[in-house]
């Protein structure tokens, strides 16, 4: 692939930064801040692109299908860290949201080079991940143009499956190969070329973004608490109580009774106890309400 680089505004020199060599800490660091701070004006400048992404991700995971994140380098592990954290904070199976980086998981730790320049690699590892049409997947390229995720990109195409792209330039090549795209333009950065800095920290709030709104719109926060969170270890146990007692305004005693019942599980628990139902019942409304609390609730009360 011809690719002029020194096009592409996450390559180019920051003049702002010329010098940084010849800075004391605290100079350093407050340019670094002061050019983190331009990152979230330039997402506002494409949260409409943002939201389009997420209804197509809503769409497709509530239609049984699954979410994959594609990236090498810094933007692939970006992606293993979204859908890592989607199980504990959401209690999603572990298939629902995966991430896929150039060179495999070594890769995490790593870095393997050359793994992003190729793009057959990329359509192959997700046919290796039974990838199909009704699943969605989001190529992440801090420069927009990583052969890897354009292989990637073009095999979910050809399955007719939906396809995102999110770039750090304008005019991106993956954009080319994607149904919808976002490219954010956070500019050159302090160190020329090093993307893990402002590109990686947009990546970072736009996957934040995509993953928790999808999981929002798919009932799995109530108010702005996690009651889907999975209650796995001491600290997370203590939050699910916070969270019940919270809601409910029942005491820490009750609370903790009432997870017991539901084997840490935060939803049935609220729902047993705000709509006085058992276990079995607040379970069953649960599903009828497609897994949102309010409905669940509401469902439970009807039926008394």
């Amino acid at each position: 692939m011809n690719v002029n680089f020194t096009a592409l505004t996450t390559e180019q020199r920051n003049e702002r930064s010329r010098n940084i060599d010849q800075l004391s800490t605290l100079e350093i660091i407050t340019l670094m801040n002061k050019e983190d701070s331009n990152v979230a004006d330039a997402i506002e400048a494409v949260l409409p692109q943002i939201g389009t992404a997420i209804e197509v991700i809503y769409h497709a995971l509530k239609n049984n299908g699954r979410l994959f994140y594609v990236g090498a380098g810094t933007s692939g592990r970006l992606g293993v860290l979204d859908a890592a954290e989607c199980p504990p904070t959401f209690c999603t199976p572990p298939e629902l949201v995966q991430a896929i980086i150039a060179g495999g998981e070594s890769a995490m730790f790593t870095a393997v080079e050359g793994a992003e320049d190729c793009p057959e690699d990329g359509a192959k590892d997700l046919v290796n991940r039974g990838f199909n049409e009704n699943d969605v997947v989001v190529g992440i390229a801090a420069s927009g143009r990583t052969p890897y995720v354009i292989g990637a990109l073009e095999h979910a195409r050809k399955l007719g499956a939906a396809t995102i792209a999110l770039a750090c330039n304008q005019n991106a090549e993956i954009s080319k190969y994607a149904d919808h795209k976002i490219e954010v333009v956070t500019g050159p950065e302090i160190l020329s070329g090093s993307t893990r800095l402002k590109a990686a920290t947009a990546q970072k709030m736009i996957l934040n973004m995509l993953s928790t709104t999808t999981m929002i719109k798919l009932g799995k926060i109530y108010d702005n608490l996690m009651v889907d969170v999975n209650a796995s270890n001491i600290k997370l146990v203590e939050r699910a109580k916070q969270i019940v007692m919270e809601i409910t305004g029942v005491p820490y005693e009750e609370a903790e009774k009432a997870l017991k019942e539901t084997n840490q599980r935060v939803k049935p628990a609220i729902v047993m106890l705000m709509g006085g139902v058992s276990v079995e019942k607040a379970n069953e409304v649960i599903g009828l309400a497609n897994g949102f609390t309010r409905r669940a609730i509401e469902l439970a009360k009807e039926g008394q």
